[in-house]
């Protein structure tokens, strides 16, 4: 039997075999295979059925108030001299040259001054530049003339500057500057001679006059000079000094100034003798600051012939800062004559001033010298 045998029926009349439709059987078999095959492809190649994408929320974060960040610290104003709280005076940084000989003690105003730089000038003398900004003298002096060395502590101020007169070519360095300029010899309003004190030692001034003096290009507060800690257990003696009791400067041959702590404020003396103003009070500083640095001289001559010295004042080197009965060793450094002179420790970190009022001791470089005890 072949394998058309399927196909094969018994014949009821004979019983013989015969064939039944054998060719429209098979076409149908094959027609049920195609369009099963049909199918099964389709049923493969249909897009399988992908999932629908979560729905995204977004949901915006509830800020607490009371969480909320805090307001910057508001910090509080300063007067740029001295470091002390308070709104500084919209008038200029008024600096005033005052003798400080034996005959020109005890000298008006000094008491106020929120800076005052001590000077060595011809004949080993010491003058002082006083400056002043927080308080208001009734009366300075006496007033004497100009040196070298001033255009360089008073210009980074850029405000007035107070002097009885001085030689012309000096006082070409002092108009260059660009501080204004008062002078006595001049003719300039609140400038006068005192009874009771011979010339050269008798010429008095009124700051109040002074200041009403500034011109349009003087009208501006100084800005901060030394830079000073906010409180004086931060400044930078107290913090990193060691302890001293007293200062003592050899500044020439005729001048040593010496301080002593009183555990509130430095103490001045001229040599032993207790230093006080015209007012009677006791002269005062907050901070000593000794500022070593090369003292040449000149081509200006003084009197018979004596050399008018200077100091190197642009460049840098030793200092000392005393603070609070501590000192700290310290380095100065002033990059032009117009620029402030800054102060730094020996990491280079600033070396802070406590808040109050500063005397600047110029010492000359190999010469000068100061002790501490």
């Amino acid at each position: 039997m072949d394998d058309e045998g399927d196909d094969m029926v018994l014949s009821g009349r004979t019983g013989a075999p015969r064939r039944a439709g054998g060719g429209r059987a098979r076409a149908a078999r094959v027609a049920a295979a195609l369009a099963g095959a049909v199918l099964a492809l389709a049923a493969c190649s249909a897009p399988e059925a992908v999932a629908p994408a979560p729905e995204t929320v977004t949901v915006s974060p509830t800020i607490d108030p009371a969480k909320a960040a805090a307001p910057a610290p508001v910090v509080p104003p300063t007067w740029p001299l001295t470091g002390l709280p308070g709104e500084p005076a919209a008038r200029p940084a008024l600096a005033v040259k005052i003798e400080n000989t034996a005959v020109a003690r005890p000298q008006s105003g000094l008491e106020q001054a929120d800076v005052v730089w001590e000077t060595i000038v011809e004949f080993d003398v010491s003058r002082l530049i006083a400056v002043f900004h927080s308080q208001v003298p009734g009366e300075v002096g006496p007033i004497r003339s100009v040196r070298p060395m001033d255009p360089p502590v008073t210009a980074p101020l850029r405000g007035l500057l107070a002097y009885s007169g001085g030689q012309e070519g000096i006082l070409d360095l002092v108009a260059a500057s660009g501080v204004q300029t008062l002078s006595h010899d001049a003719g300039v309003e609140g400038m006068y001679r005192i009874r009771g004190r011979s010339a050269p030692h008798n010429v008095y001034g009124s700051p109040e006059t002074f200041w009403r003096l500034a011109d349009a290009g003087h009208q501006a507060a100084p800005t901060e000079q030394f830079e000073f800690a906010r409180s004086l257990d931060r400044a930078a003696a107290v913090v990193g000094g060691t302890p001293v009791g007293t200062l003592a400067f050899r500044l020439s041959a005729a001048s040593s100034p010496s301080w002593s702590w009183d555990g509130t404020s430095w103490l001045r003396s001229e040599g032993s003798t207790p230093s006080v103003s015209a007012s009677g009070v006791r002269l005062a500083a907050t901070n000593v600051v000794a500022i070593t640095a090369d003292h040449p001289a000149t081509g200006f001559g003084a009197q018979g012939g004596a050399a008018v010295p200077t100091y190197t004042l642009v460049g840098s080197g030793d200092a000392v800062v005393a603070s609070g009965g501590k000192i700290v060793q310290a380095r100065w450094q002033k990059d032009a004559d117009d620029q402030p002179m800054r102060l730094f420790l020996p990491d280079g970190s600033p070396a802070t001033l406590a808040p109050g009022n500063t005397w600047v001791e110029l010492v000359p470089a190999g010469s000068g010298s100061l002790a501490v005890g």
